[in-house]
């Protein structure tokens, strides 16, 4: 007896939080902004400089062949 009084229990409140998900049902609403999305990136890609370090290894490495 106990165990059906806990069912009841359990399906009275999944009925009330059905009824109240229900209701909240209306309250979202989805809208695009007025004004356009701004998205900065600062990026700055400098592919000069790793030519340069590698020419620069490179020249050490020609230089100093009996260290390497």
């Amino acid at each position: 007896m106990a165990g059906t009084g806990r069912r009841l229990r359990q399906l009275r409140l999944a009925a009330v939080l059905a009824a109240g998900s229900m209701l909240t049902g209306g309250c979202i609403t989805v809208k695009a902004p007025d004004k356009p999305i701004v998205i900065e990136l600062n990026i700055n890609i400098k592919q000069e400089v790793v030519y340069r370090l590698a020419g620069d290894a490179s020249q050490t490495i020609d230089n100093n062949k009996d260290i390497f």
